[in-house]
């Protein structure tokens, strides 16, 4: 018996240290995640909003690593929510780059509202 379960033990290990070495499962695969209105990164909390804005893009790099870089151009999108003291909220717009990047990318964040955070398609977490 306890044979079975050493042998069940390391199974479990092997298999859990093997698994998403790269981190890929934080890297959400809906090509639209971040990347449309319909479909913001819900950072939360909109009293610290602005601040886990800031956190989440510190948090990514470009797919080999790269530092990026990025600038907030504006709000849009107007949409209703409870997380907000006004019932609705507006999202916020980032241009992102990163070196050896041609072109920039924009990505829509709700401050608001919070989901389990993944990188967009194209970055991940550092």
């Amino acid at each position: 018996m306890k044979s079975l379960i050493k042998i069940l033990l390391i199974s479990l290990f092997v298999v859990s240290c093997s698994s998403n070495k790269s981190g890929d499962s934080k890297v959400n695969t809906d090509a639209s995640y971040g990347y449309t209105e319909k479909n913001p990164i819900k950072v939360g909390g909109f009293s610290n909003g602005p601040a886990n804005e800031r956190s989440y893009l510190n948090s990514l790099s470009g797919p080999n690593g790269e530092t990026i870089n990025y600038e907030r151009t504006g709000s849009c999108c107007a949409f209703e929510t409870k997380n907000s003291p006004f019932s609705g909220g507006m999202l916020d717009v980032y241009a992102v780059t990163y070196e050896g990047k041609k072109d920039t990318v924009v990505l829509y964040l709700n401050m608001y509202d919070k989901a389990s955070l993944k990188a967009p398609v194209g970055f991940k977490f550092k």
